[in-house]
C-alpha cells in the first residue's frame, strides 16, 4: 500500500491578511510551514498560542506541523482543542483522523474521518485514508467501497488507484487490480508502487513475462530496492529461469543480508535445480520470513544432527502442509535408527494414518495433545539438512508407508467386487493453498481422462461446488468424498487403486509413499520437490511426472495422460 502523505494545511486553510501582532506572527508561521521548516513554524505558533490561546487556526496549523515532525500525541492534543474551538471545521477532523491513524488508532481515526465527511462529502484524500484503515483492519469490502468514492471525487488520484488494486488483488479481483494500477500508470509512468504492484497482480494472473518486464521497469528507478530484486528473482523462478533467478535473488541478499524472504527464495530455486546440499541451510530461513508465526517454540534445543540421540528422545513435529508430513515422515525411520526414542507430532488429519503406517518406529500423536518429556526436537523439514540429504542419498525412495488394515477391509465392503482396472484421481487441491490456480485443473478438462476402459474414482475429500453440479451429469467418475473421514480413509481406498492419476496434492505424497503407482500433472513451473526436466521423480520410486510444456497449457498434459493410459491397461 502507499504511504500516507500528511494532509497539507495549505490546500485547507485560509490566512487572513495580518491585522495584529498575533495574525502578523501567524503569517509568517503559515509561510515558513509552507517551505518545510516545521520547528521555525512551531516556534511561532506557540508565540501566538501564548498571546490567544483559543486560536484556531494556530492550534489546528500547529497540530499538522507537529504530526509533519513526528509528534503525533501532541498533534492530536491541539487539533482536537481547535475542534473545540470550532466543531465544524471539516479539515480539522480529517487531520486529527490522520494523527490518530498514524498512532494505529483506527477506530478513533474512522470516527474523525466520519465526522468530516459529514461536513464536507466530497474530500478525496479522506475517502482514500479510510480505504487504507479498512484495509489494514482487513475489512476489504468497505475498504473497496472507500477507495470507489475517493476516485469519483477525483478519478486522477494515483495513490488511490494504486490502494485501490491493492484491495483488489487481495480479495483475487486480479482483472480489476491491474486495470487501476494502469490507469495510474497512464497518469504518472514513473510510479514505482504501481509498477511494482502491477508486476505481482500479472503474476497472479500467471503472466510472469509481462510481470518481469515491470520489475525491470522499477529497478531502472530504483536499482538497489532488495524486495523488488526478491520478487523479480520470484518471477524468473516461475519461468524456469533458474540461473537468472539466483543471480537476482543474490543481488536482493548483498543489497540486504538478512533478508529472509530473499535467502528462502534462493533455496527454492536451488531445490527446484536438484542443489539439495547447498538448499537445505538455507531452508532453515523459512523460519525467519513466511512461516515465522509458525515457528513452535519449544525449551529443548533444536537437533540437526549433530548431538546423540542414543537413549534419547526426540520429537519430530510436522510443519506446512500435509503434504510435506507424508513426504518427510520417511526419516523418521533414519531418526530412530540412531537410537532415538521418536516421538511424532502430526496433523490431526493425519494421526490415525501415520500411527500404524509407519510400523512401530514413533510413538504418534496429534498437534496439541500432550505428549511426554523429550530431549531434542526437530521440525520435519529440517531433517533433510540434519541428514545432509542430496539427490543421491534421499531415503526411502520405495513404499515406507502402510495403510491401516482395518479400514482396507472396511473398504473392501464399500467398493464390491472388481469387474474392471481402477483408476484414483484427484484433479484439484483447496482452494485456500496460494498456488492452486496453477496447480489444479478444470474438472470439464481433466474429465476427459474417463473412459469405459476402467472404473475411475474420485479420492479428493473436498470438491468445489462448481465441480458438484458438472459431477452430476457425468456419472464416469465414482465418488466417496462423503465417506472419506481422513487419510486413513484415502489410504485404504488408493490400496484398491491400480494407479493413481493426481494433480500435486497431498494425496500424490500419500499414494508415492505407498508405492502405487502414480502419475502426477504439474504446472509449467512445479513445486521444487519435482525438479525439471524430468519425467520421474528421485524422492519416489513409482512415480512419473507429466509436465505442461507452457504456462496453462493442460490439454497438452491431458493428451498424454491419456495415450499413456491406453497403453497400461
Amino acid at each position: 500500500m502507499s504511504k500516507n502523505h500528511p494532509h497539507q494545511a495549505a490546500n485547507q486553510t485560509a490566512v487572513v491578511d495580518p491585522k495584529t501582532e498575533a495574525e502578523e506572527a501567524l503569517h509568517k508561521a503559515f509561510l515558513l510551514h509552507q517551505q518545510g521548516q516545521l520547528a521555525q513554524a512551531q516556534s511561532l505558533y506557540e508565540q501566538v498560542l501564548l498571546a490567544e490561546p483559543n486560536h484556531f487556526d494556530a492550534l489546528h496549523l500547529a497540530g499538522i506541523a507537529a504530526s509533519q515532525c513526528g509528534q503525533l500525541q501532541v498533534a492530536i492534543d491541539l487539533i482536537s482543542k481547535a475542534i473545540s474551538v470550532n466543531p465544524n471545521n471539516a479539515t480539522a477532523y480529517a487531520n486529527l483522523g490522520l494523527a490518530l491513524q498514524n498512532l494505529h488508532r483506527y477506530e478513533e481515526a474512522l470516527a474523525n474521518y466520519d465526522l468530516s465527511l459529514l461536513i464536507d462529502p466530497e474530500n478525496a484524500f479522506v475517502f482514500y485514508n479510510l480505504g487504507n484503515i479498512l484495509y489494514t483492519l482487513e475489512r476489504y469490502a468497505e475498504a473497496v467501497i472507500s477507495y470507489e468514492r475517493a476516485l469519483q471525487i477525483d478519478p486522477d488520484y494515483v495513490a488511490a488507484l494504486n490502494n485501490y488494486g491493492v484491495v483488489l488483488h487481495q480479495i483475487r479481483r486480479f482483472d480489476e487490480a491491474l486495470a487501476s494500477y494502469q490507469q495510474a500508470l497512464h497518469i504518472a509512468s514513473d510510479n514505482t508502487g504501481a509498477l511494482y504492484n502491477r508486476a505481482n497482480t500479472l503474476n497472479a494472473l500467471s503472466r510472469p513475462e509481462e510481470a518481469l518486464a515491470s520489475f525491470d521497469q522499477v529497478l531502472l528507478l530504483l536499482p538497489d530496492n532488495a524486495e523488488v530484486l526478491n520478487n523479480r528473482g520470484n518471477t524468473l523462478r516461475a519461468l524456469n529461469r533458474l540461473e537468472e533467478a539466483q543471480a537476482s535473488l543474490n543481488r536482493a541478499i548483498s543489497v540486504a543480508p538478512d533478508y529472509a524472504d530473499a535467502h528462502w527464495n534462493l533455496s527454492l530455486c536451488k531445490l527446484l535445480a536438484g542443489d539439495l546440499d547447498a538448499a537445505w541451510q538455507e531452508y532453515e530461513w523459512r523460519w525467519r520470513s513466511e512461516l515465522q508465526n509458525d515457528k513452535r517454540q519449544f525449551i529443548q534445543p533444536l537437533w540437526l544432527g549433530e548431538e546423540s540421540l542414543h537413549n534419547k528422545t526426540i520429537l519430530l513435529h510436522a510443519e506446512q502442509g500435509f503434504g510435506d508430513t507424508l513426504q518427510f515422515c520417511r526419516y523418521v525411520a533414519l531418526v530412530q535408527t540412531l537410537g532415538a526414542n521418536v516421538l511424532l507430532e502430526v496433523q490431526p488429519e493425519l494421526k490415525r494414518l501415520l500411527k500404524g503406517g509407519l510400523g512401530e518406529i514413533a510413538t504418534v500423536y496429534a498437534k496439541g495433545e500432550a505428549m511426554p518429556e523429550f530431549d531434542f526436537q526437530c521440525p520435519l523439514m529440517s531433517l533433510p539438512l540434519a541428514f545432509r540429504t542430496n539427490l543421491t542419498s534421499i531415503p526411502a525412495k520405495n513404499a515406507y508407508l502402510f495403510s491401516n488394515k482395518q479400514r482396507v477391509a472396511i473398504w473392501q465392503k464399500k467398493l464390491g467386487t472388481r469387474t474392471r482396472p481402477r483408476v484414483g484421481v484427484v484433479w484439484s487441491g483447496r482452494v485456500e493453498h496460494k498456488n492452486d490456480s496453477n496447480r489444479s485443473i478444470p474438472l470439464n478438462e481433466f474429465a476427459q481422462l474417463v473412459n469405459g476402459k476402467a472404473d475411475f474414482f474420485a479420492l479428493q475429500k473436498e470438491i468445489q461446488p462448481a465441480d458438484k453440479l458438472l459431477l452430476k451429469e457425468h456419472d464416469g467418475l465414482i465418488r466417496h468424498h462423503f465417506k472419506i473421514e481422513d487419510f486413513a480413509d484415502t489410504a485404504a481406498l488408493i490400496e484398491f487403486m491400480d494407479i493413481v492419476i493426481t494433480v500435486d496434492t497431498a494425496v500424490a505424497h500419500l499414494a508415492a509413499a505407498m508405492g502405487k503407482t502414480v502419475w502426477i500433472l504439474l504446472p509449467f513451473s512445479p513445486d521444487w520437490r519435482w525438479l525439471l526436466e524430468r519425467e520421474d521423480s528421485p524422492w519416489y520410486a513409482s512415480v512419473r511426472l507429466f509436465r505442461q510444456p507452457a504456462i496453462g497449457d493442460w490439454r497438452d498434459v491431458i493428451e498424454r495422460v491419456d495415450i499413456a493410459l491406453q497403453s497400461f491397461f
